[in-house]
């Protein structure tokens, strides 16, 4: 007997309700202005600390709710957004589907590929939808470059190289604790690996990897990953927590290069620009300003709506975490679970 959709019904002018479990800094600064634009209907906001969800929800307009297990419990809240510290991204993920509720989980979603394995085989046996936010992608600046690419404008794709590196912070903070899924390659190292698979075949792999650590830390701050696809394109991933701020990938073909400036992370009103290098002409693209958050939970409430568009976003989240479970194998010399 195959798998019924247990998709809550809505009606066609009802939009899908949506809590936020944890109210971290990402949630309060992006994620909830978005929302409050986007087709969902936000319905409340849940942390451990009663006083935290009351001020957040206050702001947002919507319901506090003391307790992340009490949210899923709400009437109304059809999806939720989980922005929590990354070791805590796949038990919270499986609890949410589990009590009927589409997901979608601030990146990197789960340190493994079987784990994110376990998670889409739960949401397609429920009939929902679970999504890793990579907001970047949303950008329609992202969208010009595969037209650009498409059309010829470098010629054949030859190789990628991406890098995303941010000054050190307080190292008091969830980016620099082991037990809570930090480290550069988890915090920022996600960003050049994701966008790299918009440009190589399925077939891509990891040729090489390496990580530098802080013994005082104990997290890598910093490192590299190259990938190949069987179709020779290479990608060269550079990332760190220490270093100067950069936000940059560019592809070069056989005829060309095209350069994104501000590839992960542009404000929503900033006008980010492509650099086009053909032969001895250089044209500069201005890309339109957008809001990438309101474009992830424009494609999420698309995801909820509708069971059609679900399998490429399940595809994404195996593929990224079986990647990036292997870019952490290979540069600390052992094999990827």
């Amino acid at each position: 007997m195959e798998n019924e959709d247990l998709t809550p019904v809505l009606e066609s002018d009802q939009r899908a309700g949506i809590g936020v479990i944890g109210c971290a800094d990402i949630a309060v600064r992006r994620a909830l202005p978005a929302i409050a634009a986007s087709p969902f209907r936000l319905t409340a906001v849940a942390s451990r600390s009663r006083h935290k969800a009351e001020q957040v929800a206050a702001a947002a307009g919507c319901s506090a709710v003391e307790g992340y297990e009490r949210l899923l419990e709400l009437p109304g809240v059809d999806a939720v957004y989980v922005p929590l510290p990354n070791s805590e991204h796949a038990l919270w993920a499986r609890r949410a589907l589990e009590a009927g509720k589409h997901v979608l989980i601030e990146k990197p979603a789960v340190p493994s590929e079987e784990t994110a394995q376990k998670l889409v085989a739960l949401a397609e046996e429920r009939g929902l939808a679970v999504m890793e936010n990579f907001a970047f992608l949303r950008h329609p600046q992202h969208e010009r470059a595969r037209a650009l690419l498409a059309d010829g404008a470098i010629g054949e794709l030859r190789s990628y190289s991406g890098s995303f590196g941010i000054p050190p912070t307080d190292p008091r903070g969830i980016k620099y604790q082991a037990e809570l899924g930090g480290g550069a390659l988890w915090e920022v190292g996600c960003y050049p690996v994701r966008a790299a698979q918009e440009y190589l075949g399925p077939s891509a792999r990891v040729v090489g990897a390496g990580l530098t650590f802080d013994a005082g830390l104990g997290v890598d701050v910093s490192g590299a990953a190259l990938l190949c696809d069987d179709g020779g394109v290479t990608a060269h991933c550079s990332f760190g927590l220490s270093h100067g701020y950069r936000s940059t990938y560019d592809l070069w073909g056989s005829e060309g290069r095209l350069v994104l400036e501000w590839a992960f992370t542009p404000s929503h009103s900033a006008r980010p620009v492509l650099r086009l290098e053909q032969k001895d002409r250089q044209t500069r693209i201005l890309a339109p300003a957008a809001d990438q958050f309101l474009g992830v939970f424009t494609a999420f409430h698309d995801a909820v709506r509708d069971p059609a568009a679900r399998a490429v976003h399940h595809h994404e989240l195996v593929r990224q975490a079986g990647l990036m479970a292997r870019i952490r194998a290979h540069a600390l010399g052992r094999k990827a679970r």
